[in-house]
Order: structure tokens, then C-alpha cells, then sequence
């Protein structure tokens, strides 16, 4: 009776999702080594909130270049910044709120590496040594790594400009575009897709969307009040205002939009910002840190 109470112990205990090492006789103490089951996991941080981690709690990064959802972390970028991966990832690996439809394998010239919501993660492995689990000094290197975190309502990529009519683009910092190959900082949502201001708007003031929203489908509103942004920005520049009834996210007082064209025919719009040349360079800029304050009136 009393190796069936234990067996039963073991039982309850396994079907908690712990998974044990190291057991003794069940007629004897106990001394159980405890295994985290969560391959992938959220840490709560005071600086950056929710951030994913691997099981022993080391965290992941995104990187801007991956703009187009490809791992562009080549030459010595890659000692710098490991890729990883889980071979064979299921639901019961994932703790938190994360879920596995939003994780998916690519394939690089370095073995597969994992993504989440088409972001590859990496490590931070500075001088080729690896970050010590709970370490986030890889937030912010060069304007370009930042910790991978599921709710950003802002991210930032480094990509090339090229409007809908073919042509490259670049901008300076006076926020002139001119033709030309060259990679751009700019901002997109946690998806990857890019925004874009309003020349003609100002302040606080949507002047493109109609009351009955009949043109939000070519240029639609960003519609969120939330705001989570790598820490290089400065979040008490996002706001929100209301357009007829909807939450629309600015920047230093510009309204922020999306391009219905960027999503190709497929669903897919990484990396695109053909928005900038429509009907002209300039009438629809993306957004960049440096980004000039909207004025009052317009």
C-alpha cells in the first residue's frame, strides 16, 4: 500500500510538468533535482518588461538589418550574435503567453535558427562570450539589437528604400529623399510592416482619413494607445489621438499610417516600403528617431 501512495506521488508530480533527474528507493527520502520543462520562456524585467529568454533564462535579441525577415547577421556578426534554435519545438516547451504559431525555422548558411513573429532571435555573445543568464547587454549595440520582446508596438529596422515605382531611396538627415542605394533606420510595428507620416498633416491632427474611412484602406491608421519601443526611444514622444472613434498612434505629434499596398498578394510585407514614392517622394515619409517634431499648423 504504501509503494502504491508513492507511485502515485510520482504520478501528480510528473503530471505538473516538472520532470526530475535524479530519484531514490520509494521507501526513502526523497532528493529530487528539479528541471525547468520551458525551453522558451518570458522573464519579467524592471527595464524592459516581459522579454523571451531560452531555459536557463539567457535572453534573445532581434536584430533591425532582419528587416525582411531573413537572418542578416553575416561575416563577424555571427560570433558576436549566435542564432538559436529548438529542433522539434511544441507548445509544452513555451511558458508564459507565448504560443507556437508565432515561432517558425528558417534556414541560414549557418543552420536553422527559430523566429518569432518572423524576427530571428539570436544571443549576445560579446568578444565570442556568451552573455550570463539575466544579462541584457546586448539592448540597444549599435542602434540595431534590441531584446526580443512580444509586444513591442514599435520596432526599428535598417533597410533599403524602394518606392513603388522601383527606384532606391535614401534620406538625409534633413529628411530630403533623393534616389540612391543606401540602408535607412526606420520604424515598423512588432510585425515588421513600415509606417509612415503626412506631409500635410500637423500636430496632433489626422488631415487624410475621411469620416466614413473610405481611403483607410489604401493609407490605414495605425490603430493603437500602446506604446512598448526599444529603449533607444524615447517613449514619451508616441501619443495617441482619436480619428473618428479610432485609436491612432503619432510620433512628436505626427499621426502614423500604414501603406495597404505593402502587403503583397501573398500577405506578405516584410521589408517593403513602397509607400515612399507614392505619388511622390516626401508627401509619404517614414519615420526615424530623428524624425522632425510635427508643426502646430499646416
Amino acid at each position: 500500500m504504501k509503494t502504491n501512495y508513492n507511485l502515485l506521488v510520482i504520478v501528480l508530480l510528473i503530471s505538473t510538468g516538472f520532470v526530475f533527474t535524479r530519484c531514490e528507493k520509494l521507501n526513502e527520502k526523497v532528493v529530487e533535482q528539479v528541471v525547468d520543462p520551458y525551453v522558451i520562456k518570458l522573464a519579467n524585467t524592471t527595464a524592459f518588461g516581459d522579454i523571451l529568454t531560452d531555459k536557463d533564462g539567457n535572453t534573445l535579441y532581434f536584430f533591425a538589418n532582419d528587416a525582411n525577415g531573413s537572418n542578416n547577421c553575416t561575416g563577424g556578426c555571427v560570433t558576436a550574435w549566435p542564432l538559436f534554435n529548438v529542433t522539434g519545438l511544441t507548445q509544452a516547451q513555451l511558458g508564459g503567453t507565448l504560443v507556437l504559431s508565432d515561432f517558425t525555422t528558417i534556414t541560414t548558411a549557418n543552420g536553422n535558427q527559430l523566429t518569432y513573429k518572423g524576427w530571428p532571435l539570436y544571443y549576445y555573445a560579446p568578444g565570442g562570450v556568451r552573455e550570463k543568464s539575466g544579462q541584457t547587454t546586448g539592448e540597444g549595440v549599435n542602434s540595431a539589437w534590441f531584446v526580443a520582446k512580444p509586444d513591442y508596438t514599435i520596432m526599428m529596422v535598417k533597410s533599403q528604400l524602394v518606392g513603388a515605382d522601383g527606384k532606391n531611396y535614401v534620406v538625409s538627415s534633413s529628411n530630403i529623399y533623393t534616389e540612391g542605394v543606401g540602408t535607412t533606420t526606420y520604424f515598423t510595428d512588432l510585425a515588421g510592416r513600415t509606417l509612415y507620416a503626412f506631409a500635410k498633416d500637423s500636430a496632433n491632427v489626422n488631415k487624410y482619413t475621411k469620416s466614413d474611412l473610405s481611403n483607410n484602406g489604401v493609407w490605414p491608421i495605425y490603430e493603437t494607445d500602446q506604446v512598448v519601443v526599444p529603449s533607444i526611444l524615447d517613449k514619451t514622444q508616441f501619443k495617441s489621438i482619436t480619428v473618428f472613434g479610432k485609436k491612432q498612434l503619432t510620433y512628436k505629434g505626427w499621426p502614423i499610417y500604414y501603406y495597404g499596398p505593402d502587403v503583397d498578394t501573398a500577405g506578405k510585407f516584410r521589408g517593403n516600403n513602397k509607400g515612399v514614392s507614392v505619388p511622390k517622394p516626401m508627401v509619404w515619409p517614414v519615420f526615424y528617431k530623428d524624425y522632425p517634431a510635427a508643426p502646430s499648423k499646416n
